[in-house]
């Protein structure tokens, strides 16, 4: 009947490419409609990317770990009556090679996985007959070589010179990523000097000696899972961007344990949700990012962007032992029903792998709750591009001094110290402070009568 593109399907406003991980189906298998063909990820989250239609897979576009731009062409579907040709040798090696777009060690983040809902943005579809292969040249001399290929070329350090004398076994003698990986592993350990880089950094790196192998057998190395590089990779680079300064206070939260044992059961039975803490301090968060709107910016360059909206991330465990932070948006305009059930539902569909990527984007201000470990405080790293995240601790039972009309007395309460990590360049310590002292006088200032 009919070939149909499958397409690389756009996951989120500001995602442009993913990664593919893994092809569920291959050449020649049937597919039904919503079947899964592959699972892709993002630097946001993972997704099983499911058939527009019924039909035969005909042609396999890209491999597993390539790095694709959204709209690109991943596969042909054969509708019923269409032939599919067994796949070649030659074919598959020239695909692996020619329609590689970047490189196989982009960063990855495991955030969890998920079907394509019916609300997200669908893979779109295209009648066609052909489709022509994609090459790509390195714009000196007749041998071409893959985007993939020249970028570990590029992290190697392999000047173009060394390159041509790479052996290729692709079509026409092109290198493919095998031939510069067998070559890297039979590559001399001193580099001639036309291949040290001018660049200090990338030389400091490259000549950095490598972490030391037990021989014993009493260490065992593990890689790094897609996640995991990611948040490093994002950490290093909030780090390098920010200077970091954080302020601690301790908190009184006696009267908003007190409301929560008192209400618990009977909000559970009325509302069908469990009241947790969490919504409570997003709560104090949005009023005070209400007082204090400088610290919901972002910096670009040097210009400060103002946010209007008030979206608090949220810090969520996965089953993986990774975090994901989850967005509330508009958390200043829903009451503490309503942020409940917004939290409950996101940390749920976390644990479940089950985000879609629009909630996990466009946060202004993160919560991070280190009391879930048992941690009294922590000094948070400030999820880029916010300027500001907000730790609460373990709450405990302390001695403390309360003021009454009777004169000062030493009480049992229930008290939580609270740490802001915020970004010296545009937030100063009057700033800061004066936010976490805010959020603390909220929490400190909960109605304990009020009723939901």
């Amino acid at each position: 009947m009919a070939q149909v593109e499958l397409i690389m399907p756009k996951m989120g406003e500001s995602i442009m490419e993913a990664t593919i991980l893994k092809w569920v189906k291959q050449v020649g298998d049937q597919v039904e409609v919503d079947e899964t063909i592959l699972e892709i990820a993002t630097d946001k989250v993972d997704s099983e990317v499911p058939s527009p239609i019924s039909g035969t897979i005909a042609k396999i576009l890209f491999e597993e770990n390539d790095v694709v731009e959204i709209g690109k062409v991943i596969a042909i579907i054969a509708t019923e009556g269409e032939e599919v040709a067994a796949p070649t040798e030659s074919s598959s090696a020239d695909v692996s090679d020619s329609s590689k777009s970047e490189s196989s060690g982009a960063s990855a983040n495991k955030n969890g996985k998920h079907s394509v809902p019916s609300s997200s943005p669908q893979p779109q579809v295209a009648m066609t007959t052909t489709v022509p292969p994609v090459s790509t040249s390195n714009g000196s001399g007749n041998r071409f070589y893959s985007p993939l290929v020249k970028n570990i070329a590029k992290e190697e350090n392999i000047s173009v010179a060394e390159l041509e004398t790479v052996p290729g076994s692709g079509k026409d003698g092109r290198v493919t990523k095998n031939d510069i990986l067998a070559y890297l592993s039979n590559r001399t350990a001193t580099p001639n000097v036309q291949n040290i880089s001018t660049n200090p950094v990338a030389t400091k790196a490259s000549s950095s000696p490598s972490a030391s192998v037990s021989v014993s057998g009493s260490t065992e190395i593990v890689e790094m899972d897609r996640m995991r590089k990611l948040i490093a990779d994002h950490m290093v680079m909030s780090k390098h961007t920010s200077p970091h300064v954080t302020s601690f206070i301790e908190v009184d939260v006696t009267n908003i344990v007190n409301w929560r044992n008192r209400v618990k059961a009977s909000f559970q039975q009325s509302n069908g949700e469990k009241i947790t803490f969490t919504p409570i301090f997003i709560e104090a968060v949005a009023k005070a990012i209400k007082d204090f709107p400088m610290i919901n910016v972002s910096v670009d360059g040097t210009k400060i962007i103002v946010k209007k909206d008030i979206n608090i991330g949220m810090a969520a465990a996965l089953p993986s032992g990774n975090l994901i932070v989850p967005v509330i948006k508009g958390a200043d305009q829903m009451n503490l029903l309503g942020l409940t059930k917004s939290v409950n539902d996101l940390a749920k569909r976390a644990r479940e792998n089950k985000l879609k990527p629009e909630e996990i984007q466009g946060g202004t201000f993160t919560l991070t709750n280190v009391g879930t470990f048992g941690n009294v405080m922590g000094t948070p790293i400030i999820n880029q591009p916010q300027v500001a995240i907000l730790a609460v601790g373990a709450i405990r039972k302390k001695p403390a001094v309360v003021e009454t009309e009777y004169g000062d007395l030493i009480a049992v309460r229930q008290m939580m110290f609270m740490s802001l990590s915020y970004d010296h360049r545009v937030v100063d310590g009057f700033l800061g402070g004066s936010f976490l002292r805010r959020v603390g006088d909220y929490l400190e200032a909960f109605d304990h009568k009020q009723t939901i």
